[in-house]
C-alpha cells in the first residue's frame, strides 16, 4: 500500500495563493491517481481535483475550475495543488487520497488511501 502526506496549508488573505503537496511513500507512486478534497466546518467532504498516475489527465470541480491546478511529479513522489485566487469559501481541510483505479474518480469511497489533512483558511 501507499502512505500519503499532506502539507502546504496555511493562512491567506482573499485573492493569495498557496500551493498544497502531496508527498507518498511505500508503493510506486506512479501507479496511483490522486485526488485532492475538501471539508469544512459542518459540511461533507466534497471533491476538488484529481490526476491520473500518468499526469495526462486531470479533471476538477466547477468550484475550483480556473484557479487550482493539479500536477504531479513522479520522480519525487509527491502531487501538487496550485491554489490560486483563493476565496474565504475555500476554507477547509485538505485531504489528498490515492487509488489505482482504471479512471480517475470524483467519488471519496473510490480512494483507498488517505493522508491526515492540511488546514487552509483564507481570510476575508
Amino acid at each position: 500500500q501507499v502512505q500519503v502526506v499532506e502539507s502546504g496549508g496555511g493562512l491567506v488573505e482573499a485573492g493569495g495563493s498557496l500551493r498544497l503537496s502531496c508527498a507518498a511513500s511505500g508503493r510506486t507512486f506512479s501507479n496511483y491517481n490522486v485526488g485532492w478534497f475538501r471539508q469544512a466546518p459542518g459540511k461533507e467532504r466534497e471533491f476538488v481535483a484529481a490526476i491520473s498516475w500518468s499526469g495526462r489527465n486531470t479533471y476538477y470541480a466547477d468550484s475550483v475550475k480556473g484557479r487550482f491546478i493539479i500536477s504531479r511529479d513522479n520522480t519525487k513522489n509527491t502531487v501538487y495543488l496550485q491554489m490560486s485566487s483563493l476565496k474565504p469559501e475555500d476554507t477547509a481541510v485538505y485531504y489528498c487520497a490515492a487509488n489505482t483505479r482504471l479512471a480517475i474518480t470524483t467519488l471519496a469511497y473510490e480512494y483507498d488511501y488517505w493522508g491526515q489533512g492540511t488546514q487552509v483558511t483564507v481570510s476575508s
